[in-house]
C-alpha cells in the first residue's frame, strides 16, 4: 500500500516534532482560520446544490431544502445556459434541463425563486461564461421584489480561467472574458457590495483529475491573475479583494485535505499582501467546499455516504465557511430527494452532534498536520513560481501547461486504481454482485419543448422595440470601454433572452476555440 498523499508527498511512519505554534485563529496569516471563534460563533453555511429540469421543478426542490434546514441555496444551471444558448437553439438539443436548471430569461428567474425573498437568503450560482447575464437576472429580480441591493448577498462562480484549463464551458476569448469579470468587480463594489463577485474554483480542477497540490496551486495562481487584472483596472485591492471567495474540492485523503485548506489561507494572505492589501479582511481566504464528485462510485453506491461524511469532516476541520455534501446516488444521476436529505443530515450531525465545532482548529499542533501543511504549501509554491515565470495563468493555460499537468495526474491516479496500487472499496477490492439502487432521478425529455414554448410566448408578448434598443446599446458598449453590467441589466429587464445577450457579445468578442 502506498504511504504517500495523492500529491506524492511521502508520509512518514512517525512525526516527532513540529515548529512552535504561536499563531492565533483570526490573525494573519490565518492558517488556523479566519475567525477567532470559528464555529463557536456561527456554523458554516449548509448549502445543497440543486437545479434541474425547469425553473418550476427546481423551485419545488428549493422550498423542500429550505424546509429541511438548508441555510443557503446553490444553483446548478444546464449546459445550454452555461454556454449562452437558449433552450430552442440547435446546440441545446439533448441537454436542456439535464445537469441543471434551464434559464432562458428573467421570466424563468422569477419562477425559479417564486415564494423566496432574495433579501432573506444567500445564493451561490455555479456559472462562469454567462455569469454577468445570470447575475443581472438575479439583480433585476431583487429589484422587482423591492430588495435593497446593498443588502443582498451571494456568490457567482465567474471563474473563467479554470474553464480553459479544466472544464470547457467558455464562450469568449480570455481577454474579453477577463473584461466581463472586472466589470462585475467594479459594478458590484459600488451597487451590490455584499455580493461575492467571483468564486475562484479549484473544485473543477480537481474533478478533471489534478492532485491536491495542483488544485491548490492552480487555483491560487488564477486568483492572483484576477487580482492583477482588477488592480490594472484601477480598483482598490482593499475593497474588491474582500468580495473574492474560493471553491475547493474535498477528496478522500483526510489529512492532506485539511492541510490543503490550512495552507491555502496562509498562501493567499501572502499573495494579497505582496500585491498591496493592507486591510486584514482583504487578506483573508474565504472558501466554500463541495465533497468530491469524482470520488463517488456507481458500485455499492451506499458506500458514498461514508465517503461524503469523511470528506465533509475534513472540510470542517480545515475551516470551511460553506459546505455542500453530495448525494450518495450522484454517480448514477442527479440526486434524489432522499439522497439530498441524507447529504444535508450529514452536515447537521457533524455540526450539532460530533463535537468538532467546540474549539477552533482542533488539529493545530499535531506533528503530522503541521508538517503536512508546510509540505503542501512548499509544493504549491513551486508550481506558482513556475507559472509566474511563464507570465501568469493566462500564459500557462495558453501553452497547455496546466492542462498537461492535470492530465498526467489523472492518468497516474487511474493507473493506480487499475493496478490495485490504490484501493477503491467496492471497485477494485471488496467487490460483490451489483446491489443496484431502486430509485434514480430522471429528467423528462419533453423539457426542451416546454422551454421552447415559453420562449415563443415571451417573444410574442414583450416589447420588441425596447429589446432591440437594449441589445443595440449593449453592442455599442461591448465595442467600446463602458462597464457592461448596467447595459446587461437593462437588456434583461426588457426580457431579452440569455441567448440574445450572449450572441451580441459573441458577435463583438468572437468565440474561443
Amino acid at each position: 500500500m502506498k504511504h504517500t498523499t495523492t500529491s506524492g508527498i511521502e508520509i512518514k511512519e512517525l512525526y516527532l516534532s513540529a515548529k512552535p505554534m504561536e499563531e492565533k485563529p483570526g490573525e494573519f496569516p490565518f492558517t488556523r482560520g479566519i475567525q477567532k471563534d470559528m464555529y463557536r460563533g456561527r456554523l458554516w453555511t449548509m448549502r445543497q446544490y440543486a437545479g434541474f429540469s425547469t425553473a418550476e421543478e427546481s423551485n419545488k426542490r428549493y422550498h423542500y431544502l429550505l424546509a429541511q434546514g438548508t441555510t443557503g441555496l446553490s444553483v446548478a444551471f444546464d449546459l445550454p445556459t452555461q454556454i449562452g444558448y437558449d433552450s430552442d437553439h440547435e446546440m441545446a438539443d439533448g441537454e436542456v434541463g439535464k445537469v441543471g436548471v434551464a434559464i432562458d430569461s428573467l421570466k424563468d428567474m422569477e419562477i425559479l425563486f417564486a415564494g423566496i425573498q432574495l433579501k432573506d437568503i444567500t445564493t451561490s450560482m455555479t456559472i462562469n461564461a454567462t455569469a454577468s447575464i445570470l447575475l443581472a437576472m438575479y439583480i433585476a429580480l431583487a429589484k422587482k421584489q423591492g430588495a435593497d441591493l446593498k443588502q443582498i448577498s451571494g456568490t457567482i462562480q465567474n471563474d473563467i480561467l479554470k474553464e480553459y484549463a479544466a472544464r470547457g464551458t467558455y464562450i469568449y476569448p480570455p481577454k474579453p472574458s477577463m473584461r466581463l469579470i472586472t466589470d462585475i468587480f467594479e459594478f458590484c463594489s459600488q451597487e451590490v457590495p455584499k455580493w461575492n463577485t467571483i468564486s475562484i474554483s479549484g473544485y473543477h480542477i480537481r474533478e478533471a483529475g489534478s492532485n491536491a497540490v495542483q488544485e491548490l496551486a492552480f487555483t491560487l495562481a488564477n486568483g492572483k491573475t484576477y487580482l492583477k487584472a482588477a488592480i490594472d483596472k484601477g480598483l482598490d485591492i482593499n475593497v474588491f479583494s474582500k468580495r473574492l471567495s474560493f471553491f475547493f474540492n474535498c477528496h478522500n485523503n483526510f489529512f492532506e485535505e485539511i492541510a490543503k485548506f490550512r495552507a491555502a489561507r496562509r498562501m493567499w494572505s501572502k499573495i494579497t499582501k505582496d500585491l498591496g492589501a493592507t486591510d486584514e479582511k482583504a487578506q483573508m481566504l474565504r472558501f466554500h467546499t463541495q465533497t468530491g464528485g469524482s470520488t463517488l462510485t456507481a458500485q455499492q453506491p451506499l458506500n458514498n455516504v461514508i465517503r461524503v461524511t469523511n470528506q465533509a469532516m475534513a472540510a470542517v476541520l480545515g475551516g470551511t465557511q460553506s459546505l455542500h455534501t453530495n448525494g450518495y446516488d450522484e454517480a448514477l444521476s442527479l440526486p434524489t430527494e432522499a439522497a439530498a436529505k441524507i447529504a444535508l443530515r450529514t452536515q447537521q450531525i457533524i455540526g450539532f452532534e460530533s463535537g468538532v465545532t467546540d474549539t477552533v482548529d482542533p488539529l493545530a499542533g499535531s506533528f503530522f498536520i503541521e508538517n503536512l501543511t508546510d509540505e503542501v504549501e512548499a509544493a504549491a509554491w513551486r508550481y506558482i513560481d513556475k507559472i509566474d515565470a511563464m507570465g501568469g495563468s493566462v500564459h500557462a493555460i495558453e501553452s497547455d501547461y496546466m492542462q498537461n499537468e492535470i492530465a498526467h495526474a489523472a492518468y497516474e491516479y487511474q493507473k493506480e486504481i487499475e493496478t490495485g496500487e490504490r484501493i477503491s472499496v467496492g471497485v477494485n477490492m471488496f467487490t460483490q454482485p451489483e446491489e443496484g439502487i431502486t430509485e434514480v432521478f430522471h429528467i423528462d425529455e419533453s423539457i426542451r419543448k416546454l422551454q421552447s414554448d415559453k420562449l415563443i410566448h415571451l417573444k410574442s408578448t414583450r416589447d420588441y422595440i425596447a429589446v432591440e434598443k437594449a441589445l443595440k446599446l449593449l453592442e455599442e458598449g461591448a465595442n467600446g470601454s463602458a462597464n457592461l453590467m448596467p447595459l446587461i441589466i437593462d437588456a434583461v429587464e426588457k426580457y431579452a433572452t440569455l441567448g440574445e445577450i450572449a450572441d451580441v457579445m459573441r458577435k463583438t468578442f468572437g468565440e474561443y476555440r
